[in-house]
């Protein structure tokens, strides 16, 4: 039990490492010094590496060890278009299965949300707030689709994509909360046909906006960390 413990503590540590981007992309990981920095022996460590590079958020090369996930515009667009496929089939599903009462909770908690988009101000951790906000909203629908195959699909993404998307936000910030009163409206209506729509076109991402979000997203990267708590 107690190695099982050590192993989540070690996996839940660089798996927060690794979504932000503290481990960069492509840089190979000195495990020495991993292990090191978090106490931890070679075996769990391993375990926890091994765990993360089958998830995505690391990747593993043989003879050569363990590396930062990569940072590409076409993995980026990948990932968009995964969870474009996924959140479409759930609107399906949650128009099928959510009770009335469910789908009354999930319209107050996204009105309460549109209310927080519109007040917010620009202050630092902004970005962080709007992406918990969005996600759930996104997650409440998922929850209410009943699939948790790919309610855990989801989740993984949210994850991984959670850097990139801090930076999107900054261009869709203002589009953001009739966005999703529009898609839950046509769920509430139970037309699945018009929800999946809305949700396609609120989640798509272009080849273009994903080479953007990568250029800046590599910038906020290579910052300095004393000059990216001033920025």
């Amino acid at each position: 039990m107690a190695g099982n413990s050590n192993v989540d503590r070690i996996y839940t540590d660089i798996k927060q490492m690794a979504s932000r981007f503290d481990i960069k992309p492509n840089e190979k990981l000195n495990e020495a010094a991993m292990a090191k920095r978090l106490g931890a022996s070679r075996t769990p460590l391993r375990e926890a590496l091994n765990r993360l590079v089958s998830e995505g958020f690391l990747t593993f090369e043989t003879g050569r060890g363990f590396f930062g996930r990569s940072l590409t515009a076409e993995k980026t667009l990948d990932m968009y278009q995964a969870r474009e496929a996924i959140e479409c089939k759930l609107v399906e599903l949650t128009c099928e299965r959510a009770t009335d009462e469910e789908l009354a909770a999930l319209k107050k908690y996204t009105l309460e949300c549109e209310l927080a988009y519109h007040n917010i101000s620009d202050n630092t951790g902004t970005d962080s707030y709007l992406i918990e906000l969005d996600e759930g909203f996104h997650m409440g629908i998922a929850k209410l689709s009943q699939n948790l195959e790919l309610i855990r699909m989801l989740d993984n993404l949210n994850v991984r994509m959670r850097f990139i998307r801090e930076i999107d936000l900054e261009k869709s910030r203002i589009k953001t909360p009739d966005s999703h009163m529009d898609i839950l409206e046509a769920i509430i209506a139970r037309d699945s046909t018009t929800a999946s729509t809305k949700m396609r076109s609120h989640i798509y991402h272009s080849t273009d906006g994903a080479t953007e979000a990568v250029r800046k997203a590599y910038a906020r990267i290579y910052v300095p960390n004393e000059d990216r708590k001033n920025r």
